[in-house]
Order: structure tokens, then C-alpha cells, then sequence
């Protein structure tokens, strides 16, 4: 197999800001720092560094998406399962240039992050196949009650992913 960056080196890296709500966004703090690659040492761009502002208008955009008026919560489970598929398809798409911007970015060999952008777009379609079958349940009740569930996510959820 070849190294790190004899397939990867010359790769150009499109997009150095932090995305939200569909928008790429400079940092609040208008700082940006190195990305380096653990193979050569060398670095392979800036981008923006993220700070509490900055996570926290990503949070409140997420949020709004939560809103009863929100398009997101109006739109039909199979449109966004159709949604999911679509991005897992991109992934699919631009497998040999995320891998070879992956690997510049870890220092893994090409195939190894290819793998793992396969993996993640297999797991993206596994989950968008649930969008739809995801249903709540009717349980008999005392006195002729009707109890039924309803599954409604409970709010947003944020990560810090340093890989």
C-alpha cells in the first residue's frame, strides 16, 4: 500500500469554515488555527477555530428546527429519509476526494479512510431506512382508557469529534 501522502498530497481542501445551518460561517472570534499533517508535519491549511459563540448559534439553529412552524418539523418522515439517502449517495460520489483530504488529515492510508467513508454512508442509509418505521404503540388501559406512545426526539445533541 502506498503512504499517507503519496496519494493525498497534492489534494486541495475546499472548505475551512464552520458550518450551520446550511451556511458556512467564519469563527466569532475571527481566529483560525493550523491543521497539520501527522506525516510530514507539514500544514495543510487554517481554518476557522470554534469557540462557546460559535457552538452556541449552532445549537440555536438546531433548535429552531425542533419549532412546531419549523419546515424541518413539517416535512414528511420519507422526504427526509430521502434526505439522509442523498447525502450517504454524496459521500459515495466524492469518496475518492474526502478519503485522500481524510487521510492527509490523520495520516491513515487512502483505502483505510475510504473504508471509513463507506462505512459512514452505509450507516447513514441504515438509519434513514428507520425514519419511517420509528411508531409509537396503543396500550390497553383500565376503564376503557386509550394510552397510546408517541417517539419525538427530546433536543439537540452536540459533539466534540477531534478524528
Amino acid at each position: 500500500m502506498l503512504s499517507a501522502d503519496s496519494k493525498a498530497s497534492n489534494i486541495e481542501v475546499k472548505y475551512t469554515q464552520i458550518f450551520i445551518n446550511n451556511e458556512w460561517h467564519k469563527a466569532t472570534n475571527g481566529k483560525t488555527f493550523s491543521v497539520i499533517n501527522p506525516s510530514t508535519g507539514e500544514e495543510i491549511c487554517q481554518v476557522e477555530e470554534g469557540t462557546r459563540a460559535d457552538v452556541n448559534k449552532a445549537v440555536e439553529a438546531a433548535r429552531k428546527a425542533f419549532d412546531i412552524e419549523s419546515p424541518w418539523r413539517k416535512l414528511d418522515p420519507v422526504a427526509r429519509a430521502n434526505l439522509m439517502r442523498k447525502f450517504a449517495s454524496l459521500l459515495r460520489r466524492d469518496i475518492d476526494y474526502l478519503s485522500k483530504l481524510e487521510t492527509l488529515n490523520n495520516g491513515k492510508l487512502v483505502e483505510q479512510t475510504k473504508g471509513e467513508i463507506f462505512f459512514s454512508a452505509n450507516c447513514i442509509d441504515y438509519y434513514a431506512g428507520w425514519v419511517d418505521k420509528i411508531v409509537g404503540e396503543t396500550i390497553p388501559g383500565p376503564n376503557d382508557q386509550f394510552i397510546y406512545t408517541r417517539h419525538e426526539p427530546i433536543g439537540v445533541c452536540g459533539q466534540i469529534i477531534p478524528w
